[in-house]
């Protein structure tokens, strides 16, 4: 190699180490950076000392209460809404039911005045020694038939002779000599429920 091409190829070099002692150097300072960054955030090094801020976490917390009872408050009336419609759906429900089981409430009691006439003859016929055995029958069939078709609707018949007295079912018209104190003795008129509740009180004597 000539003497100019060597005097040429040493600033080449030159530059060269030079451009590797910057890039150390980069390197070299970006590790310091980032170990003062490090240590800065480290609260092992700065011991109790924090990084000085503008952040009010009370405000934030503030908010979370705010919001968090804003949810209960929400799920509260949610649950009562869902408790009043499962109410009204009940009552409803109930509604319904009572008024099907008494809406022949009116036609059933007027049915009862049919059942006592037919009652009334049966007592007639037994009484008429001359009376012919077949009316007699078919007056007893008539008069079952309807009883089977008012039970089959809810309504009982109430016949308390020698029960002891109910002023809840019955009706009290007289004294009986022959029964005991506070017990239906004759039973004048029997009584009726539909469903359970009273259609007719039983017409009786009590004995004293």
């Amino acid at each position: 190699m000539s003497n100019n091409e060597e005097n040429k190829a040493a600033p080449d070099l030159e530059r060269d180490a030079e451009s590797s002692n910057v890039a150390h150097d980069n390197i070299d300072r970006s590790e310091t950076v980032l170990e003062q960054t490090m240590n800065e955030f480290n609260p092992e090094v700065n011991g109790d000392e924090t990084i000085a801020n503008n952040i009010d976490v009370g405000v934030y917390e503030e908010r979370i209460a705010q919001l968090e009872g804003e949810v209960k408050a929400a799920k509260e009336g949610q649950a009562r809404a869902n408790a009043d419609a499962y109410n009204a759906q009940k009552r409803m429900e109930q509604e319904t039911e009572k008024s099907r089981k008494f809406a022949l409430q009116k036609f059933a009691k007027e049915l009862l005045e049919v059942v006592d006439n037919l009652e009334r003859a049966i007592v007639s016929v037994q009484a008429d020694d001359d009376a012919d055995d077949a009316i007699l029958e078919g007056v007893k069939l008539t008069h079952k038939s309807f009883l089977t078709v008012l039970n089959k609707h809810g309504v009982e018949v109430v016949d308390p002779q020698q029960e002891a007295f109910n002023p809840e079912l019955h009706e009290a018209v007289g004294i009986d000599p022959n029964a005991a104190a506070d017990t239906v003795g004759e039973v004048l008129q029997k009584g009726y429920t539909l469903n359970g509740r009273l259609l007719r009180p039983a017409m009786v004597k009590v004995g004293q």
